[in-house]
């Protein structure tokens, strides 16, 4: 890489030691290389002038040209002001300071003609600006342009580094860069065939665009050379884990496989299933540890796959474990698996927080002697007690629920490392898979089993509460079951949302005994006590469910047709999703009721409506992603932190693909990128690889 840009901060000039310390510690800018790719976030356009008769018409920024025609001080002590009327052929305005106008005021002269720059804002019957930039007019505003914006904190504000400051810093370091050749960052084929400008012009078109097309190639020109880096870097632990993880063979799936399939499969599985089938079958057999994420919609069959996986492996001599985040999911696994499983000779059992001193004893000589082969649990799992005789294979279901050292200590319950395959009901954008999960395999279950109904989904205002109890009324009286799921436990000052219990209590008054029986569950209650209401309402015993999102996973109840989501304004798209699949497992038409109040934001429209619309989780998952963005869909304890500065996964997700595509070409050609062309791309994997850790490794 270029000397140059390696030059520490503090010798730009307008840094120093104080500042550069700033820098590095608010924004981690330590080079000049650093503040080089310290891209604007947004230009204002500079280029053109407002009249003031059209600023209410104008939302945001405007630029005016004028004279000053008053200047007067008003207030006193903290109230003190600068108020300065402003005016063109159109209009007048006032100019307002509130603070550090006594360095403004002797600049400012009557008559003279002003450039004003700032956000102008509607007060009583007129407009104003505070804190505006005003300078004197030299007639070369035209060249202006557009102007960049960046990011900066309050500390550096303090220090004078505000977006204007850096803006200053990084012109300056331009005018020197001027003098210097800057090596290719990109190969130049791809720059050839990507139409890509080259990395000098396209470092000065960012920061100082003539206009907003050059910028808006520089910006493509950048996000494409950071995801590009991003997906070597990816690919490479791929091939890296794959090199040094050797993993149990899995030669032949053995007559335990084949029996079960053959007579104990409840239903025949779908296409779907059966082609992640045959990717998980050449991936243990491969001799290399796998490592696959398995995506799929609620009830389209996973824990059948995760199954099927494990009884592969037992046919080899190896044990299996299925690790679930809560009690209630790893009953729900155990108790289905066990009815599955009902006439093998496969013997499995449950190890939870719960399970008593002497049951853990005695699955703990169990597993050493190879007498339990699949093991179902929680955190539990992860104990250092916990030892198996030979374990190989792993299933991680919801597994965004686990932290990324808690699951590390699976590896260590084997000197091979067992096959990992991690699951979730969370269908996640193609594009975060690609970049989050980039250096696993990934496998989608993308069709539900045949017989299954689309569940109807209808939005209702508080208003239409009668209509709904009428309704939930009229299931019941069909033999049905209902879900009704609240965001609070209890009362919020600040929140004025339906709670659990204050529903509890209108549920059971609108519901009353003898005619109906309500169950309650929440994340407060004991076990003991949670596990009972859980299990009155799967037995039919209780007609209605009222709970928190405890549910949003763990309960299996085919005779419930109805999910009631009160407040539905609180969740996100995801957890509503999730909440609705609880409902629609058996044969019968099932229904999602959201509940709202009457003000709803943009966004919340959004989610409502694209619910309402559509079953299909990943199409939502794409509306989520648009909305809330991918570190509040990931979440950076499990998936690390990308640290992308410019590219944006919700926005670029066809630049994702092509990076992801022209990565493995230059990999393939180039697999230790050794060529001359390739030099800078080996040296950013080099620096990448080592200073993040290994989330495939972990997974």
């Amino acid at each position: 890489m270029n000397q140059w840009l390696q030059t520490h901060i503090e010798f730009l000039k307008g840094v120093g030691p104080q500042r550069a310390k700033l820098l590095r510690d608010e924004l981690g800018i330590a080079t000049f290389h650093d503040l080089l790719y310290h891209f604007p976030f947004r230009y204002i356009d500079r280029s053109q002038f407002h009249l003031i008769k059209d600023i209410p018409q104008i939302d945001g920024y405007v630029q005016l040209k004028g004279q000053i025609i008053s200047v007067s001080e008003t207030g006193t002590g903290r109230q003190k002001r600068l108020n300065v009327k402003f005016q063109d052929n159109t209009g007048i305005i006032d100019l307002l300071w509130f603070q550090g106008y006594k360095y403004i005021l002797p600049n400012l002269k009557l008559n003279t003609t002003y450039i004003v720059f700032g956000k102008a804002k509607p007060y009583v019957n007129t407009w104003n600006i505070s804190h505006p930039e005003i300078n004197p007019a030299t007639g070369n505003e035209a060249s202006m342009g557009w102007q960049p914006v960046y990011s900066s904190t309050e500390k550096l504000t303090a220090s004078g580094l505000h977006s204007k400051g850096i803006q200053k810093l990084i012109e300056g370091l331009l005018d020197l860069a001027s003098k210097v050749y800057f090596e290719e960052t990109i190969p130049p084929k791809l720059i050839r065939e990507l139409k890509l400008p080259a990395f000098g012009a396209a470092i000065r078109a960012i920061h100082m665009p003539a206009d907003v097309g050059l910028a808006q190639k520089a910006r493509t020109r950048f996000k494409f050379e950071e995801l590009l880096n991003l997906q070597i870097e990816l690919l490479l632990r791929k091939s890296i884990n794959l090199q040094k993880n050797s993993g149990q063979v899995v030669a032949e799936v053995g007559q335990i496989f084949h029996d079960f399939y053959e007579n104990n499969l409840p239903f025949p599985l779908t296409n779907a299933q059966k082609k992640v089938l045959r990717e998980i079958r050449r991936d243990i057999g491969s001799g290399f540890q796998m490592n696959r994420l398995l995506q799929g919609d609620v009830g389209s069959g996973k824990t059948v796959v995760a199954l099927l996986t494990i009884l592969m492996g037992i046919g080899s001599g190896l044990q299996g474990a299925l690790m679930a985040p809560t009690e209630i999911l790893a009953n729900q696994h155990f108790v289905g698996l066990s009815e599955l499983l009902e006439g093998t000779p496969v013997n499995i059992a449950l190890l939870t927080g719960s399970t008593k001193k002497s049951v853990r004893k005695e699955i703990h000589a169990k597993l050493l002697s190879g007498e339990i082969h699949i093991l179902v649990g929680t955190h539990a799992l992860l104990e250092d007690i916990v030892q198996f005789k030979n374990l190989g294979l792993v299933v991680i279901d919801e597994q965004h629920r686990f932290g990324v050292e808690q699951r590390s200590r699976l590896w260590k319950k084997n000197t091979s490392p067992p096959h990992i395959l991690v699951m979730t009901a969370t269908p996640i954008p193609r594009t975060l898979a690609m970049t989050y999960y980039g250096d696993l395999d990934v496998s989608v279950i993308d069709e539900l089993p045949p017989g299954r109904k689309p569940i109807t989904t209808k939005h209702h205002f508080e208003k239409d509460r009668s209509l709904v109890f009428g309704f939930i009324r009229r299931e019941i009286a069909l033999g049905r079951q209902i879900y009704i799921v609240y965001p609070l436990i209890q009362e919020s000052e600040t929140l004025d949302y339906n709670n659990l219990m204050d529903g509890y209590e209108a549920i059971s008054r609108a519901f009353p005994l003898p005619d109906y029986r309500v169950s309650i569950v929440h994340g407060k209650m004991k076990p003991e006590v949670k596990d009972y209401e859980m299990q009155q309402f799967v037995e039919g015993k209780t007609q209605i469910m009222i709970a928190t999102t405890v549910i949003e996973v763990g309960v299996n109840v085919p005779n419930a047709s109805v999910m009631v989501i009160e407040s539905s304004e609180r969740f996100g798209l995801s957890q509503l999703h999730q909440l609705r699949g609880r409902v629609g497992r058996g044969a019968e038409q099932s229904y999602c009721l959201l509940m709202t109040g009457n003000k709803l934001s943009a966004d919340t429209k959004k989610r409502i409506h694209t619910m309402v619309r559509t079953n299909d989780g990943f199409e939502i998952s794409e509306v989520d992603l648009e909305l809330r963005g991918p570190g509040d869909i990931m979440g950076t304890q499990q998936s690390g932190n990308l640290d992308l500065k410019i590219a944006d996964l919700a926005k670029d997700g066809p630049l994702v693909a092509l990076a992801r595509e022209k990565a493995r070409e230059l990999l393939t050609d180039d697999p230790r990128l050794e060529k001359p062309e390739h030099v800078f791309l080996r040296l950013e994997a080099i620096k990448r690889l080592q200073d993040k850790p290994n989330w495939a490794e972990i997974s």
